[in-house]
């Protein structure tokens, strides 16, 4: 009965917390993405040709993200925003489930990490804008390089939006290069799906809007939480952020060999997660959601304080503190606090356990055998 309760006061205090707290963002990016497709394909107009009305935001991912979107038009645009939900809650529970799925025991505890996991930031702006990160990083999850489809779901993720193709550099880095393989020629192959679909819109993305970040927004505005967003908000040009984005990557790769050497593979995706945050030229809030396995693993390392301060922070908006005005030294901190959030993790991770040499290991076994099995 106590757990009953316990549960129960959880769920509430979330469903208080759902209706009370968050901004909500009424659907935006789906409406985007519908608005897209439905210009290319019902009004022979380009798919980067749309922009929602009375803003400056268009579609911005590559062709095929936008022929994996199509059933969308069959559906209309109020069932289009219901499958955007059922997507993201089927997404979450996969997520939970290579996530957590160790560490939890019965269906109390399930709904407990559910409540739990919506009340992020990321995750629950990535409920209300329609967005696709979480389908994106369960596809990655799902496939981890691992299993008789490995690569697969990486190479998929990346041809949608480009930014998982990190997690190709994480098979690459941790010998993987079969799996590499696979991962590659998937987002190639579903490249040239897109390119046959839209020859003349694969032009335009691949040599213009690719590199227009107007598209997506401001660089500088507090929602960016990338090293790019934190350095155009102190007015800094690209050659820094070059020179951090290099550093970062060093970095990342150092601790994934660590990871690849302690036969980690969750500690390896979750840095690879962070990497991938700070690297991109933009990282909104919603993007976030690859930095929360590092959450999760921190908790699981044994760093439960450490980790129950970080989710505290990361369900709290706190940036948007600084919305309006993100200058001065408590702008720099606070304004960026999810870049430092990223930084913080990556540079300072929990040290891994050297792998035991063979004699080593060997000696181990020896030492722990029981009589019976010891021969003389």
């Amino acid at each position: 009965m106590p757990a009953v309760v316990a549960v129960t006061a959880v769920a509430a205090g979330t469903a208080v917390f759902m209706a009370t707290v968050p901004q909500y963002r009424d659907w935006f990016d789906v409406y985007v993405y519908y608005g897209a497709v439905d210009t290319w394909i019902r009004h022979g107009g380009g798919i980067y040709d749309y922009v929602r009305p009375g803003t400056g935001y268009g579609f911005t991912y590559p062709p095929f993200a936008a022929v994996c979107m199509l059933p969308m038009l069959v559906l209309g645009r109020t069932a289009a925003v219901m499958g955007s939900v059922v997507l993201n809650a089927a997404a979450s529970a996969v997520l939970l489930r290579r996530l957590l799925g160790g560490l939890l025991r019965g269906p109390g505890a399930w709904v407990v990490a559910g409540c739990l996991f919506v009340m992020l930031e990321p995750v629950r702006d990535t409920f209300s804008l329609g967005q696709v990160n979480l389908a994106l990083m369960a596809l990655v999850y799902a496939d981890r390089g691992r299993g008789r489809f490995a690569g697969v779901g990486i190479g998929l993720a990346t041809a949608v939006k480009l930014t998982p193709g990190i997690f190709i550099g994480y098979l690459l880095l941790t010998g993987r290069r079969r799996a590499a393989a696979v991962a590659a020629g998937t987002a190639a192959a579903a490249t040239l799906i897109g390119v046959a679909a839209a020859p003349h819109e694969s032009w335009v993305f691949w040599t213009q809007a690719l590199w227009n970040t107007d598209r997506v927004g401001t660089l500088d505005y507090v929602s960016n939480q990338s090293l790019q967003g934190t350095l155009a908000r102190l007015d800094a040009g690209r050659p820094a952020w070059a020179l951090a984005v290099l550093a970062v990557l060093a970095l990342w790769g150092y601790r994934v060999r660590q990871a690849a050497a302690a036969g980690d593979d969750a500690a390896g995706l979750a840095l690879t997660g962070l990497a991938g945050c700070l690297v991109s030229p933009v990282t909104w809030v919603h993007h976030l959601v690859w930095a929360l396995p590092a959450v999760v693993w921190l908790a699981a390392a044994g760093r439960r304080a450490a980790a129950a301060v970080l989710y505290v922070v990361l369900c709290s908006s706190v940036v948007w503190l600084w919305r309006e005005d993100a200058s001065g030294v408590d702008g720099f901190l606070g304004g960026s606090a999810y870049v430092w959030i990223c930084l913080g993790l990556l540079a300072l991770w929990p040290r891994l356990p050297a792998p035991a040499s063979a004699p080593d290991r060997a000696a181990h076994l020896q030492a722990t055998a029981r009589p019976a099995d010891r021969r003389p």
